[in-house]
């Protein structure tokens, strides 16, 4: 069945990347020496070259499954693989060039080595690219399936089956559900209830699964020993997905105290010290930077404003920030000016009469945001984190929504995940939380980047911002 495939395709994968490998080593000595019209550098040729191949295509392979290119890919995104394959290649690059210095081998063109990782890295990812295209439409079709057999009705089943159903790429088939609470042919989407946890014996003897799915609810955790040995003892893969995900991170951070684990409810990276102040350096260097690239846009819409309608250019609004604390956070003003108590209590709506002609130009391209650059420098702001919110809809929200709080375990940001993703303005608030703890509790300098990269495409059009 699948394993069986999954060994004979990982085969075959290793066997198509020690050819790209070899490819893009022929590819970039063309470049460099030929296509190019370089001036050769060193003493070295082609033969010399490539005795290097021995000992190259091996130990990439090797890295590349230490990086887990070769751990199966289902439910996966081709972003994880292609940051997978950059790894790999940045781990190889760094360390064949050290062994050369070691080696004193002064002959080789380092140019030829950028060659050789850039064109490596284009062939192998166009191959994943090709190959899990493939391998999507090949299950689409209702081949290459993995055969999945789901234990235990509760919320964390439902969650399951919405994923599957709504992925067919993945090539997952689930064949029904055990549960003891439910009748027989009771459905969720398609998916039925085919029999009791008791009968788990028998459908593991009868039928050949590739995976147990155990999703059982709370309340039943005293079955999950008897159900987890069960399927070990047929030698069936085992899953379990705990109903509780809702109080559990979806990367927790589990600790051993001499054999025994300990699950953390919320790991938070920024709780570390170097991870703070590596944030806040960046931070300040990124928001000095940023005034003085902006400071001319700036100066234009502040005269704009000025000339436009009466009262102040920046207008200054209480957030709530790192652990609860209040702070004054700045915006160009894009409105008219009015009540304190008014503007504090109401969210701003589509054509809504208080917004000025240039405040809706800046409000829908961001630009009303720019003065944050000062709450950065501050230390009130970062330039990536979870939006801050007004202290009547903190209240507001922290009694609707579960977990809203959390989110004030690190400093707000301009921008942040959730609206790169299109949950800012009048938007769902759950679906921007779950944006913000996937963040706070999977932080990193290369997330940061990518959020700030995306921003640009992604983060200054605003549809919602009214």
């Amino acid at each position: 069945m699948i394993k069986d495939n999954q060994k004979a395709f990982n085969r075959l994968h290793i066997a198509a990347d020690g050819f790209f490998i070899l490819l893009a080593y022929l590819i970039a000595y063309m470049l460099r020496f030929y296509w190019l019209g370089l001036e050769k550098a060193g003493n070295y040729t082609f033969e010399q070259y490539s005795r290097f191949l021995v000992v190259l295509i091996p130990v990439c392979l090797l890295i590349y499954w230490m990086c887990g290119l070769y751990a199966p890919k289902r439910g996966k995104g081709m972003q994880w693989e292609l940051w997978l394959l950059l790894k790999a290649n940045i781990i190889s690059g760094v360390g064949f060039m050290a062994v050369l210095y070691l080696f004193k081998e002064i002959d080789i063109s380092r140019s030829f080595l950028a060659f050789f990782f850039g064109c490596n890295i284009i062939l192998e990812g166009i191959f994943r690219f090709l190959v899990r295209r493939s391998l999507e439409h090949i299950r689409r079709n209702g081949k290459n399936l993995k055969h999945v057999l789901i234990v235990g009705y509760s919320r964390a089943a439902e969650a399951y089956v919405d994923r599957i159903l709504a992925n067919p790429q993945w090539g997952y088939y689930i064949h029904g559900i055990l549960d003891d609470k439910m009748a027989v042919e009771t459905r969720y989407k398609k998916v039925s209830v085919i029999g009791t946890m008791s009968e788990l014996s028998d459908y593991l003897k009868k039928n050949e699964y590739d995976e147990i799915a155990i999703t059982l609810a709370i309340q039943e955790y005293e079955k999950l020993e008897k159900l987890v040995m069960e399927c070990e003892y047929s030698g069936v893969h085992t899953k379990f997905i705990p109903d509780y995900n809702h109080i559990v991170p979806t990367v927790p951070y589990i600790e051993d105290l001499e054999g025994l684990p300990v699950i953390n409810i919320r790991k938070v990276p920024l709780s570390n010290l170097v991870n703070r102040i590596i944030k806040r350096s960046i931070d300040i260097v990124g928001a000095a930077v940023c005034l003085l690239l902006f400071s001319v846009p700036m100066l234009v819409v502040a005269l704009a404003i000025k000339l436009t309608s009466k009262g102040p250019v920046i207008f200054s609004q209480v957030r709530v920030g790192l652990h609860n604390r209040e702070f004054k956070m700045y915006k160009f003003r894009s409105m008219v000016v009015q009540e304190t108590t008014k503007e504090a209590g109401e969210w701003t709506t589509k054509n809504d009469s208080r917004v000025t002609g240039i405040g809706r130009i800046i409000r829908r391209t961001s630009i009303d945001e720019l003065p944050q650059l000062i709450n950065v420098l501050k230390g009130d702001m970062s330039l990536v984190g979870p939006r801050p919110e007004r202290p009547k809809f903190v209240e507001k929200f922290k009694e609707e929504v579960p977990r809203y709080m959390i989110k004030h375990q690190v400093r707000p940001g301009m921008t942040g995940w959730a609206q790169i993703n299109g949950y800012r303005g009048d938007t769902s608030i759950r679906k921007r939380i779950e944006y913000d703890l996937h963040y706070i509790e999977n932080w990193s300098i290369g997330l940061d980047i990518k959020i700030l990269f995306l921003t640009i495409f992604k983060g200054f059009i605003n549809k919602n911002a009214y």
